[in-house]
């Protein structure tokens, strides 16, 4: 049987705690009875041991929060290029990385996560099509990144490496793919892939997803599971949300990159070995759809609401 080499945190700081993410974060380590401080920006209905409210980029502010807690999962940003100027979206969130990683370090931490997201490729939210240097992508691919979101998940994966060698801290950093519930968001984008697989960024991010319960649990396993140091790590689910075979789809959207591997049926084109090998994680909520034929001239473009 495994065994974790880490035990569960007495009490953990989430930031961004009133978002998609950290609710579910929250929720998890509150079922497994660990004590959780909620980081918010403004007021918001969280259930938590404590709730703090204010700026990530303030250092006091960051250090009270951290105070009691002996692990943080950092879910705060500002989550798109278009959030706010590029200043705001890059300055803020490589800020605010930087100061709660900082300042849990003084403070004796020594588990951490962040969250990252697999626009550090650059792929998402490019001004024209790009495409990466191979299939299957790892964590090793070169970055095209040209936008200040992508750019900003690039700092904060150097500075959770920064922490590991200046406070011996070990972080995970998570590349997250689209996040959603099974009974809201979730099918309603694998509508519009059905209906378009090339709508929006999807094509772009290659059709992935992660249930958010799953995610929340790939981030208590990122506190439990991996040696010392500091490690990026994919996460998604290890089917697409297309009803569509997966060469079929790279043949049309992405067809002159090198492949190397197959990818039968709906298989995710993501090499997810190292979540598996370093986390002990697969994905457990999949979206089931049943497979069939694409067929591009049938498709019809719908707009991004």
């Amino acid at each position: 049987m495994h065994t974790s080499p880490n035990p569960l945190p007495r009490h953990v700081l989430v930031t961004g705690a009133a978002g998609l993410l950290g609710r579910a974060v929250v929720d998890h380590l509150r079922g497994l009875g660990v004590g959780v401080t909620a980081m918010l920006h403004r007021e918001g209905d969280i259930e938590a041991e404590r709730v703090v409210v204010g700026s990530m980029v303030d250092a006091a502010f960051v250090r009270d929060a951290v105070e009691g807690a002996d692990a943080v999962v950092h879910c705060a940003a500002l989550k798109a290029p278009m959030m706010g100027t590029a200043e705001a979206v890059f300055c803020g969130n490589v800020t605010g990385t930087f100061t709660v990683l900082e300042q849990a370090g003084r403070m004796g931490v020594r588990q951490a996560v962040v969250s990252s997201s697999y626009s550090v490729l650059g792929l998402t939210f490019a001004p024209a099509m790009r495409h990466p240097a191979y299939l299957p992508i790892d964590e090793q691919v070169p970055l095209q990144i040209e936008d200040p979101y992508a750019h900003s998940k690039q700092v904060d994966e150097l500075s959770a490496e920064l922490m590991w060698k200046r406070h011996g801290m070990t972080v995970v950093a998570l590349r997250l793919p689209f996040l959603g519930g099974m009974a809201d968001s979730i099918p309603a984008r694998a509508e519009r892939v059905r209906i378009d697989p090339g709508y929006g960024t999807a094509a772009r991010e290659f059709w992935t997803y992660l249930e958010t319960r799953d995610a929340a649990r790939a981030c208590v396993l990122a506190l439990t599971e991996p040696p010392p140091g500091c490690h990026v790590v994919s996460v998604a689910a290890p089917t697409t949300l297309a009803p569509y075979p997966t060469e079929q789809l790279l043949a049309v959207y992405h067809p002159d990159v090198p492949r190397r591997c197959a990818f039968p049926g709906r298989t995710a084109p993501f090499d997810l070995r190292r979540a598996q090998d370093l986390l002990h994680f697969n994905a457990e909520l999949l979206w089931e759809t049943e497979e069939r034929d694409f067929e591009p001239a049938a498709g019809r473009a719908i707009q991004d609401a």
